[in-house]
């Protein structure tokens, strides 16, 4: 398979209110709107929410962002009202991890990689 590009597609309860929680309370640009839909920038990748969902996301779903600084976005976020899941902490894998929910339960990690984890370090000459 030759990919050329990817997006996830988020089908939520209420799109004007998905739209407002991406675009106003996580900062998201918007990379185009058609009648029914937006597509958010969301670092290498895309976030489309359009249409219209069932109940909310499956428990196995979840959202993952790499942040610069963690504490900050976690606050800052807190701040605006955001349902929070799960204080930042470094977790046993090595990776500072906070977990928020979008207005539908979609749960989000924030990630943020530690300067001496294996993702951040070239390994090639060890």
């Amino acid at each position: 398979m030759d990919v050329l590009a990817s997006r996830l597609i988020l089908r939520p309860r209420d799109r004007d209110r998905s739209v407002r929680f991406y675009r106003d309370v996580l900062g998201l640009a918007i990379a185009r709107e058609f009648p029914g839909g937006t597509v958010f920038f969301l670092g290498q990748g895309l976030l489309e929410v359009s249409g219209t969902g069932g109940p909310g996301p499956s428990p196995d779903q979840v959202l993952w962002v790499q942040v610069r600084d963690v504490r900050a976005e976690f606050d800052q976020l807190r701040e605006r009202g955001v349902t929070v899941l799960a204080e930042p902490e470094r977790k046993p894998w090595g990776l500072d991890e906070a977990w928020i929910a979008d207005p539908d339960g979609m749960r989000i990690v924030l990630v943020q990689i530690p300067e001496d984890h294996p993702l951040r370090v070239d390994v090639r000459h060890r």
